[in-house]
């Protein structure tokens, strides 16, 4: 955009005149933009894969799984998305034979996604990618990118995510 100013602190400004100060307001509307930007410079370096990132995303899972297959409301739970976002998901997949479907034979109503070779290899390139873009976050280093990690966290912890990790712990990175 290469505006001659910032407009969230423009915003912030107006916003205090009218409400008073929100450090909140600031920080939340600083996220959302991040996430659109992030979100524009990740589809764009996976296009070429015909990927977005909740695609990329969804194979990641598959591939990490011990089998290359999950159940799709795994993959929800693991992705924290709606079902339908999941359904849609794996269709797009399926349509470009990254992935096929498979009855699930722990639950006979289920159903299994499960990467095919074509997904594992496409997933590879896409990595390779992300990793050469350092997922769009080259602007920071390694520290303050753990930095980040631990601020969100905190906030997915109080939302209910998942529970607050023991202090002290030691941690794989």
């Amino acid at each position: 955009m290469n505006l001659p100013f910032d407009p969230i602190e423009r915003a912030h400004d107006n916003w205090t005149r009218r409400w008073g100060a929100s450090p909140a307001m600031a920080a939340v509307t600083s996220l959302m933009r991040a996430q659109q930007i992030l979100i524009g410079e990740l589809d764009g370096a996976l296009k070429p894969f015909g990927l977005t990132f909740a695609r990329y995303e969804a194979l990641v899972l598959l591939t990490f799984s011990a089998s290359g297959s999950l159940p799709l409301g795994k993959i929800g739970e693991r992705l924290m998305v709606h079902p339908t976002s999941v359904t849609n998901t794996i269709d797009r997949l399926e349509n470009q034979g990254m992935v096929s479907r498979l009855p699930n034979p722990s639950d006979g109503r289920g159903v299994l996604a499960e990467v095919t070779d074509a997904g594992r290899e496409v997933t590879e390139e896409a990595t390779q990618a992300l990793l050469g873009m350092d997922f769009g976050l080259g602007c920071y280093s390694d520290e303050e990118l753990w930095d980040l990690h631990q601020v969100f966290t905190r906030l997915r912890v109080d939302f209910g995510d998942f529970p607050e990790p023991v202090v002290g712990v030691a941690e794989d990175r």
